[in-house]
């Protein structure tokens, strides 16, 4: 099962309650219930990982469970894929359960609604009900069979059931309330005839259940106690304890409670659209590592862990917002750069004749795998007269601050010798077809001391011992930030989402790769031998992500970006194994204070996801200038800070001023979060005085906000969050203050 989510959010504060107060029986139960018409996707991904995080967490049990309701939309594959999607993201579920094991029980709590006086057959067409539903801004309208007698219903429901009437000929409706403000519980749809053939239970029901109906019931059927849905759920709720409570009693009693689905950039994620894409074939199918699916990220080469540690930082929220994709290729390279040993590979080969190595020899250099991994030593790569470099790392007339091959200009082979470019080959119509250069045989190999300046650090392979490989360079699918938002969807597709690079080459070792390895490729990006189409000695490699995001940079920003690679320059000095062009996320691995910080640092604190981002994204740039060894914040002690905001004792937004006082005062993070009063206030009476403190200073603006100025509740949540001095849970404080708002 899924690692249990670190912190808190509005749902372990729910859960929690519940538990205090006794509730379910000290049970905490919950579910992950697709629809099997169609693969999971990355929306899925959060959904999954809360449930089954929440039930870890709790030591409680979650369900799989299959909402097969609609037998016109679900198959036996999309089932099958689902189970293979959860279990790769989350581990196994406590229980596999399906919306058909339970019709028979559910017609029976149908039969009871009707002969209760609670639900009735209609007779009439779907438009004519629709209609007589009314809108937000007009009530309902009672039809002609609402007061039809119970025993005449049932008799219909019962003659629904055995098949005598065609599709659309009637339905069973809740008699609830016409004229409802709330337009879903005008006499909702219980039940409708479908004459088509379930993938469980065949031909033996020809009514189905909708799901406002079915959802309750399996929940309480199942024993579930927190039953937790995306934000478009929430005006279902009410109608969801109304079925609850005209069938009970139930122990334990489940409760619905929403929270914000996942919105990411450049992404659709809703199933049509995704459909749409498969079945116009604009992808290669539902696994198509460009698709935002899990079957597709998959076989791109992204990791679970990467997901997981992707909605740790997004969070849980209860307001819909669209999250930066960057976000999530943040903690894909993260992950990978920690995992992936660099290996030698040239997409785009320019050919190098070395004039000062002897034709005839070809030397086999010892180059270590880079980081290195526990038993696995280096590899032999091949070495001689003619070798192959990247085209795009030569210029004839280079830019300012290029720091790669032109000529007269002298740069690094990576694991090997410095390397000076003496003269360029022209082809047939003047185009650069080759270079000849000479070679540095004092240059040590490797190169750990090496201080003499050059260009910069190549990567190579050579021209006749290297092997061909496909290798396919996968990007972002949409062009567009928000592709929902354009007319049609599908003109934001990015044409450059795939390009393959045909003449690559790569190193003898990557030649060997087998399905389901992975790599970086050194200045290239991280790679992933496809699971698929690889074949022992013929590996296919898919391009999981590049090096650095070459989307942020704002030159790229008004179109798409080359489909080739896209790095920028080598460093000077070489690791261990090559040089390497280094990112934001891989300045840990690369630079060795920031390595000994991190490594002290999780002595004290051992969750290397959460040291790393605040490392990153906060304490360096607090630290501005200065060596992290200069600070008065110990490495220790910052692992300690980490731990209270994994713990929950600190807001993000609190742990940002504490780190800040920390790197300039120094001290114990504990002891400095008390004095400074910021740790986290999780007493709902205390935060519910900090609100109503907030509304007594802002008394005119409260008013205004009444009055209709909407737009002031920034201004009111701002002044409610200082008065519980940045320390209260700010969905809390939301929640508390729209309650005492009305």
């Amino acid at each position: 099962m899924a690692d249990a989510p670190r912190g808190s959010n509005f749902l372990t504060d729910i859960i929690d309650a519940d538990l205090a107060a006794g509730r379910n029986g000290g049970r905490v139960v919950t579910r992950f219930p697709p629809e099997p018409n169609g693969h999971l996707h990355l929306g899925h991904a959060k959904s999954i990982l809360l449930n089954f995080g929440l039930a870890a967490r709790y030591r409680g049990r979650v369900h799989l469970r299959f909402d097969d309701t609609n037998p016109e939309t679900e198959e036996t594959e999309y089932v099958e894929g689902i189970q293979a999607d959860v279990r790769w993201l989350a581990g196994e579920w406590s229980a596999l359960h399906y919306a058909s094991d339970w019709f028979e029980r559910m017609y029976g709590c149908a039969e009871r609604l009707i002969r209760e006086g609670k639900a009735y057959v209609d007779s009439q067409p779907q438009e004519a009900i629709r209609e007589q539903r009314g809108d937000f801004g007009r009530p309902g309208v009672a039809g002609p069979f609402r007061d039809r007698p119970a025993a005449e219903s049932l008799d219909l429901f019962r003659r629904m059931r055995a098949g005598e009437f065609p599709d659309g000929a009637c339905v069973l409706r809740a008699r609830i309330d016409m004229a409802h403000p709330n337009v879903l519980l005008r006499d909702p749809l219980l039940y409708r005839i479908r004459h088509a053939h379930h993938h469980r239970t065949g031909d033996a029901w020809c009514i189905y259940p909708m799901y406002d109906y079915a959802h309750p019931l399996e929940d309480a059927f199942e024993g579930v106690t927190h039953s937790i849905c995306t934000l478009e759920f929430e005006s279902n709720r009410e109608l969801y304890d109304w079925v609850l409570d005209a069938l009970g009693p139930w122990e334990p009693r489940p409760r619905q409670h929403e929270f914000a689905r996942l919105a990411v950039g450049y992404t659709v994620l809703s199933k049509r659209k995704l459909l749409q894409l498969v079945n116009e074939r604009r992808v290669a199918g539902w696994d198509d590592p460009r698709m935002p699916t899990l079957a597709g990220m998959r076989r791109r080469g992204i990791t679970p862990e990467a997901l997981r540690d992707f909605a740790e930082r997004i969070g849980v929220a209860k307001n819909n917002s669209v999250v930066d994709i960057g976000k999530l290729e943040f903690s894909i390279r993260a992950d990978l750069e920690g995992r992936c040993p660099r290996g030698l590979a040239v997409l785009d080969p320019l050919p190098v004749t070395v004039t000062t190595w002897p034709a005839d020899r070809v030397e086999e250099i010892e180059i270590p795998w880079w980081p290195a991994e526990p038993g696995r030593g280096g590899r032999k790569v091949p070495f001689g007269r003619e070798l192959l470099v990247e085209r795009e790392d030569f210029a004839l007339e280079p830019p300012e601050g290029w720091r790669r091959l032109a000529p007269g200009r002298e740069v690094r082979l990576a694991g090997a010798w410095r390397l000076r470019c003496d003269e360029v080959v022209r082809g047939p119509s003047g185009e650069v077809a080759g270079l000849r250069c000479s070679h540095d045989p004092s240059s040590p190999r490797p190169d750990p001391g090496d201080r003499q300046r050059v260009s910069g650090t190549l990567h190579w392979v050579h021209a006749g011992r290297s092997r061909p490989a496909e290798v396919r360079l996968y990007d972002r699918l949409f062009a567009a930030e928000q592709p929902d938002a354009a007319e049609d969807f599908l003109s934001a597709l990015n044409p450059a989402s795939l390009a393959v690079a045909r003449g690559a080459r790569v190193e003898p070792a990557l030649a060997e790769a087998r399905a389901g390895d992975r790599f970086q490729f050194l200045r290239q990006g991280w790679f992933f031998a496809d699971p698929v189409d690889s074949r022992p000695g013929a590996p296919v490699f898919n391009r999981t992500i590049t090096l650095k995001d070459a989307w942020a940079r704002p030159a790229v920003r008004a179109e798409p970006p080359r489909p080739a690679k896209a790095r920028a320059p080598a460093p000077a000095a070489a690791p261990p194994g090559g040089g390497r062009t280094r990112s934001d996320d891989e300045r840990i691995a690369a630079d060795p204070v920031l390595a000994a910080f991190h490594r002290q640092a999780m002595a004290a604190h051992g969750h290397a996801a959460s040291v790393a981002r605040w490392l990153l994204n906060d304490l360096l740039g607090l630290a501005r200038e200065r060596s992290l060894d200069t600070l008065p914040l110990s490495a220790a002690g910052f692992g300690r800070f980490v731990a209270l905001v994994d713990a929950g004792r600190l807001t993000p937004a609190a742990g940002k001023t504490l780190l800040a006082d920390l790197v300039t005062r120094g001290g114990e993070p504990e002891e400095r979060m008390r004095e400074l009063g910021l740790e986290r206030v999780g007493d709902r009476s205390a935060v519910a005085a900090a609100v109503d403190r907030a509304l007594a200073a802002q008394a005119p603006e409260v008013a205004r906000y009444r009055a209709g100025e909407k737009k002031l509740l920034g201004v009111l949540l701002g002044a409610a969050m200082r008065q519980a001095q940045g320390a209260a849970d700010a969905a809390l404080v939301r929640e508390l203050l729209l309650e005492r708002l009305g």
